[in-house]
């Protein structure tokens, strides 16, 4: 055996430790309302009032140099979930060790009680070529197909065999849909939970840009969701142009993406529910502004249940 087949066989072995007691101490974790953690609203963000966990793309964050303002928040009791963008789960590759190990490492470092990624594909060639792989640079959607679920299974499990805590996968915006698609978004979801145990991270703002680009009901996809294995939600702006969405989250959330949220509400009281904002920040009270129009959607859905 290897070197590196032993670092596999050591971390796989910690990390399902660790994963099944963080799983027997806190099978699910309740979250509240967040913010995605960016350093040009990072001063902002520690002063907005009533603010429950935030969430930090994985690999802008290195666990042994935390911006000193991450760091506060991590130091008050501030829950922090990585969320990934470079696995590439959707890929036919397995998911490089060393992307997992960086990923365990930070989810340990911030202690965090999940790590989230997309249900995607980002980069293409390269394996045993002896190329080097090209970079989408984008989050690319996967076919609904059986195959592709198949290799989307065996790929999340190869997460979650490093993993220290529960992996939660988000769906994602599309211009178009693939051809010769096998299964329904909700179908397609429901199967990878059932075979993986793996949890969802729902991003409503792209259930909305996929009823725009795709005609798909949110409503519908919705009810074909195994609701229980929601860990989170997403929501962002975006805006119309020439008949498709655009999900740029730079722009304020908008009343069609807060009435699929509404939506989801009527169904489960979501774990957590987290803001994106990735440019043209505004300032602390618009930011503010926003929360709390997510949290009145939340308690209206209660209030109605």
């Amino acid at each position: 055996m290897n070197a590196t087949q032993h670092a596999t066989r050591n971390a796989t072995r910690s990390a399902t430790r660790r994963r099944e007691a963080a799983r027997n101490a806190a099978p699910h974790a309740v979250l509240g309302t967040g913010i995605g953690w960016r350093p040009e609203i990072a001063g902002a963000v520690e002063r907005l009032p009533g603010l429950d966990w935030v969430e930090v793309v994985a690999e802008n964050i290195c666990p042994g140099h935390l911006p000193e303002e991450l760091r506060r928040l991590r130091e008050r009791g501030t829950p922090v979930v990585p969320h990934g963008v470079g696995l590439g789960l959707g890929g036919a590759e397995r998911p490089d060790l060393g992307r997992l190990v960086a990923l365990a490492e930070l989810a340990e470092a911030l202690q965090a009680p999940l790590v989230s990624e997309h249900i995607a594909f980002v980069r293409a060639g390269g394996g045993h070529s002896g190329r080097p792989a090209m970079e989408a640079g984008h989050l690319l959607p996967v076919p609904r197909t059986r195959d592709a679920l198949d290799v989307l299974c065996a790929n999340v499990r190869a997460a979650q065999a490093v993993l220290p805590v529960p992996l939660a996968l988000e769906n994602i915006a599309a211009f178009l849909a693939w051809p010769g698609e096998e299964l329904t978004e909700a179908q397609f979801l429901t199967e990878l939970v059932e075979r993986t145990g793996v949890r969802l991270l729902v991003d409503v703002a792209n259930l909305h840009t996929n009823h725009v680009n795709r005609g798909e009901d949110p409503a519908a996809v919705l009810d074909g969701l195994p609701l229980e294995a929601i860990a989170y939600v997403h929501v962002a702006g975006g805006f119309e142009r020439d008949g498709l969405w655009h999900d740029s989250h730079a722009h304020p959330v908008g009343e069609p993406v807060l009435a699929v949220l509404a939506e989801l509400c009527d169904r489960i009281a979501p774990p957590g529910v987290l803001l994106e904002r990735d440019d043209l920040f505004p300032g602390e009270a618009e930011l503010a502004a926003e929360l709390d129009a997510v949290r009145a959607v939340v308690a209206g859905a209660r209030v109605r249940a």
